[in-house]
């Protein structure tokens, strides 16, 4: 395949940066949850932007059995019932593999727009869910989640492609 112009080569992508990151975003999330927004409906989940990122562009690395972890943990990080963001995060990252080659087509911004229902798709799970337990509705704020997770693409995108950008042997002769 021909590169785009102006299209840089990407490095491999380090394991240890991998998980590292995903570790980074469920940390932040709890921080996020305790000191600024608290239990507020319209947060972004960090954790699903960056599982949805590495599950698109690692997908031999990062997929459904990690969406399955990592929701574990944010449902007990949440104190919800168990297996409500397990499900999202996994119908998330299947959604996510299954359209992972399209995506890639796409700049940050269309990508945003081809995620953008896959996070009200992963919202909409966890609140029927929550609804079905007995739980109450958070109401139309709901709604503003997924349109801030998806505006969150483009920079965690950027962030996250930083550290492939490196030359490994960077001289004047070699523009890559």
């Amino acid at each position: 395949m021909i590169m785009p112009v102006g299209q840089r080569l990407l490095l491999p992508a380090n394991p240890a940066f991998i998980w590292g990151s995903l570790v980074l975003a469920f940390f932040m999330n709890m921080f996020f949850n305790m000191a600024f927004f608290g239990r507020a409906a319209w947060a972004p989940d960090l954790v699903a932007i960056v599982l949805v990122f590495w599950t698109v562009h690692q997908t031999s690395r990062v997929g459904i059995g990690a969406a399955f972890v990592f929701g574990l943990l944010m449902d007990v990080h949440h104190g919800s019932l168990l297996g409500q963001h397990a499900l999202s995060y996994i119908i998330l990252s299947y959604f996510a593999i299954t359209i992972h080659r399209r995506m890639l087509w796409f700049g940050l911004r269309g990508q945003a727009m081809q995620i953008l229902p896959l996070f009200f798709l992963a919202h909409g799970v966890a609140l029927v869910l929550r609804l079905l337990a007995g739980g109450a509705s958070p109401g139309w704020q709901l709604l503003l989640a997924p349109v801030v997770q998806s505006a969150l693409w483009p920079p965690v995108s950027w962030l996250l492609f930083a550290p492939q950008h490196r030359a490994p042997n960077p001289d004047a002769t070699r523009p890559i």
